[in-house]
């Protein structure tokens, strides 16, 4: 069928409506990307297959659905009228006043009269020589247009049950995504609902308060707070009374779509009692945003997400009176958050009532349905009823299920055959003029749904609006800007916990789904903000043609690991004088006072700090222990400052984390510092700092004769200093240098150093800062200062150099790399993709990060075995 489409010329067929724009949909996305094309003078067709307005609220009408977003907060903002029109009941709307709000919105803005209600596409197809695309209905209409906008929703397509006979049942069959809209009377009626996700969760209520008798099938129980549902209390609605549009416009720059104070308490360093009045005041709340964000780190490490899990945990067995049932509901197979928690009204409570039973899935699979019930592997039951309460193949499902075709006769359906590829979740290379409005690849089901709406639709409409202006009659993304964001969007995904759980956010709860996280997760504000810098780069990323010609302005617009790109952004929001702008001491006060804020790292064995000689006198060191039982191979590690700024504990996150790592005992040196001590006493201090650590190892607790040295940034210079210094005056031996960042040539007229000269921390003019203070112009070039002048860099412990892509001395730090290897010497080098000069360091800041640095643990623990042999 799909074939024959293809064959087919739109030209023979007889077009029965002709438009700009075809939406499909009359949820809240559809209704109000209608409104906002008409004000624009644009002709538009919707198409929804239901009997009226409303999209999921339309569909979704089983007892207790409800939304999960507060009413202050999920309402239109684009029109202070509308908001003074419709005053909500509630905190949380129940589906006939959400529905009813949907209605009202319609007939306010007369937008019924360009709808096309009971009316599903069938195909669509992309005409390229005409510029339009030709769709086909299930009424047999042929519409011609355009710009094809998918407003289906991200939780539209029910998903079908894959239960071994489930036809067979004779009795009555209920799916809480398609609700009968006269209601359903459980009164004295054995029912059976199976699945606890959202639908069930807030259903099962309800359900049991009718019943006879109610059994809930559960294969993994999810975790849900009470809602504590009522009438919007004053102090919630206080802020937005008292400055409606500075409210709203804090909602549409926040995280989550919901105004809310973001936290810096970890989880990992806080105490109890922190941890237990930060989490009673989000339960109490009763909102998904506060509980989603007790902890800065909940998200990120399990150890900090185990918290709130553990105290969610406690609740439930607080209210579930039955021991054995509450274990069944408390989820141990997930993170908390990593699937979307639910709200509920009694949810666990229910459990308490006699006429109520839990069933395990796992001990105790469902066999197959039955004509009178559902049979297990060891009992068989009977029920009057059966409610499926299974969920939706969310986000692509009621995209894909139109039979889209873009260029070449390509589906979209294949296109994503191994998961969605969008840029910003907008739109899709092949598929020109063809718009999904909270589509994967954007934030949708993890945000707002409002807010992120009302973002989408006025993006794609300004679009529309500036190719007009500009005559155009195409637009598509690169496969550049495509590739670009699908990275960008899995490296936001890979530093939370996200990927970690089988959830519908991964499509994991359809089979034969490809499995990939499917929103964006680095936030609201993030997005918006890459939405508005693609518009005002000229479109970048984007191919647009039309009578007035081609313009492809060609290019990613995230290439920062998001962390780091959140760091730099805070960093330049708190508007602080660069280093270079300050006296020595100035900034030397300024990097103590950062360092004074940021976490600790984890905890090692212990900590010991002393001295130690220098080559002109005594040094400072700190000494960092395992907690596994000794000796320990021996690092010594020379911090990062440009040979003026920092000390023997600055560096003391990343210290203690190579130590957590690598189960090594490392002594971090305070060589002395510019411009007190120009060049070459950073360089003579090395020597002599290694040359003693290695003189007293046993004492140290290490291993005799299994030495490394390591080092960030300037530290860097100073190992690989020390490794060329060793090996020309007589040792100690050193198994290996681990450079990471390293400074290795005073040129600074490598092509990094003109792409990264500012906006990334460490600037050219920084460089030079560090430079003039350490060493004279003519001192510069000798290999004491710059390694790679060296004349011989054979016969040096093997190394492992780690640069950074967005780091002015990325090139000479790769340079330094495959000159070793040319030499002879064992050397490995990476590049860290989307990373500075500093963020590597950033640790439990820049999660992103972990895996370059357990890669860096993995090169010393590498050298040790080399050394040592087993």
């Amino acid at each position: 069928m799909e074939q024959e489409t293809n064959d087919s010329t739109p030209e023979a067929v007889n077009i029965d409506v002709n438009v700009d724009v075809v939406v499909v949909g009359a949820g809240f996305s559809g209704l109000y990307m209608l409104h906002r094309l008409r004000q624009l003078g644009f002709s538009v067709r919707v198409l929804e297959a239901a009997g009226d307005v409303g999209g999921t609220w339309y569909w979704n009408r089983y007892p207790g659905a409800r939304c999960d977003i507060p009413t202050t907060d999920y309402t239109y903002s684009f029109d202070p009228e509308l908001e003074k029109a419709w005053v909500w009941s509630e905190k949380y709307a129940t589906q006939p006043e959400i529905l009813r709000y949907a209605q009202f919105v319609a007939e306010r803005y007369d937008l019924r009269r360009d709808i096309d209600f009971d009316t599903r596409v069938v195909a669509a197809r992309w005409d390229d020589a005409a510029a339009r695309w030709h769709l086909r209905t299930d009424t047999g209409q042929h519409i011609a247009c355009q710009f094809y906008v998918m407003a289906s929703g991200c939780l539209s397509l029910p998903k079908t049950p894959d239960i071994t006979g489930a036809e067979r049942f004779k009795g009555e069959v209920y799916f809480t995504s398609r609700w009968p809209h006269d209601g359903v009377d459980f009164t004295g009626k054995r029912v059976a609902v199976i699945g606890t996700g959202s639908s069930g969760i807030q259903s099962i209520p309800h359900i049991a308060r009718q019943a006879s008798q109610l059994t809930v099938f559960q294969r993994t129980p999810n975790f849900s707070i009470p809602a504590g549902n009522g009438p919007v209390r004053p102090e919630r609605r206080a802020p937005l009374e008292a400055d409606r549009e500075g409210y709203r416009h804090e909602a549409r720059w926040s995280r989550a779509g919901v105004p809310n104070e973001r936290t810096q308490i970890y989880g990992r360093y806080s105490t109890r009692e922190v941890h237990r009045e930060r989490f009673s005041a989000a339960w109490q709340s009763g909102e998904l945003i506060p509980i989603l964000s007790v902890f800065a780190d909940q998200i990120l490490f399990r150890d900090a997400n185990a918290v709130v899990a553990r105290m969610v945990h406690e609740k439930i067995r607080e209210i579930v009176r039955d021991p054995q049932v509450a274990e069944l509901l408390c989820p141990t197979d997930h993170a908390f958050g990593t699937k979307r928690p639910c709200l509920d009204t009694d949810y666990y409570a229910t459990f308490n009532l006699p006429h109520v039973r839990l069933v395990d899935l796992r001990r105790h699979p469902i066999q197959s349905i039955t004509e009178t019930g559902i049979a297990l592997a060891d009992e068989s039951m009977d029920f009057d009823a059966i409610v499926y309460a299974t969920g939706f193949d969310a986000m692509t499902g009621a995209i894909v299920s139109v039979d889209i075709a873009g260029r070449d006769g390509l589906t979209l359906k294949q296109k994503w055959a191994h998961g969605p590829l969008t840029y910003l979740g907008l739109m899709t290379v092949g598929f020109p003029n063809l718009f999904t409005i909270t589509g994967p690849g954007s934030p949708s089901v993890l945000s707002n749904m409002m807010v992120s709406i009302e973002q989408h639709v006025d993006w794609i409409a300004d679009c529309l609006v500036r190719l007009r202006a500009d005559g155009m009659a195409m637009i598509e993304p690169t496969q550049a800007a495509e590739a670009g964001w699908a990275t960008h969007v899995n490296d936001c995904a890979d530093i939370t916990l996200y990927p970690t759980a089988d959830s519908w956010y991964m499509g994991a709860n359809v089979p034969g789904k490809p499995r990939g996280f499917l929103p964006y997760v680095g936030g609201v504000d993030a997005y918006r903000g890459a939405c508005d810098e693609v518009a005002a780069s000229d479109y970048l990323g984007f191919r647009r043609s039309g009578a007035q010609g081609t313009r492809c302005t060609d290019g990613v617009v995230r290439r920062l690991q998001p962390d780091v790109g959140m760091v730099l952004k805070m960093m330049a929001d708190m508007k602080l004088p660069t280093f270079d702008s300050l006296s020595v001491n100035e900034a030397r006060g300024l990097l103590q006072q950062l360092s004074s804020a940021r976490p600790p790292g984890p905890s090692i064995g212990e900590t010991v700090d002393g001295t130690l000689p220098g080559s002109a006198g005594p040094l400072q060191y700190r000494l960092y222990r395992p907690g596994s039982p000794g000796p320990h191979p021996v690092i010594v590690y020379f911090h990062g400052g440009g040979w003026v700024l920092g000390s023997h504990d600055s560096d003391d996150p990343l210290c203690r984390d190579l130590c957590h790592r690598s189960d090594a005992l490392i002594v971090s040196v305070n060589y002395r510092h510019a411009p007190e001590a120009r060049f070459p006493a950073a360089a003579d201090d090395g020597l002599a700092a290694v040359r003693w650590v290695a003189d007293h190892a046993t004492e140290l607790g290490g291993i005799p004769d299994a030495l490394a040295v390591a080092g960030w940034s300037a530290g860097a210079n100073v190992a690989a200093v020390t490794c060329q210094q060793v090996r020309d005056h007589g040792g100690p031996a050193i198994a290996g240098q681990l450079l990471l960042t390293p400074v290795t040539d005073c040129s600074m007229n490598t092509p990094s150093y003109v792409e990264n000269a500012e906006g990334y921390v460490l600037t050219a003019p920084l460089m030079k800062w560090f430079w003039d203070h350490y060493a004279d112009p003519a001192d510069r070039p000798h290999p004491k200062a710059s390694p790679l002048r060296a004349e011989d860099l054979s016969n040096l412990p093997p190394a492992f150099v780690v640069t950074c892509q967005f780091d002015p001395l990325r090139d000479e730090g790769i340079a330094y790399a495959r000159a070793l290897a040319a030499a002879g010497t064992p050397t490995r080098w990476i590049t860290a993709r989307g990373h500075t000069h500093t963020s590597l360091s950033m640790v439990d800041v820049v999660v992103s990060g972990e895996r370059v640095r357990a890669e860096m643990a993995d090169a010393l623990r590498g050298f040790f075995k080399l050394a040592v042999p087993a």
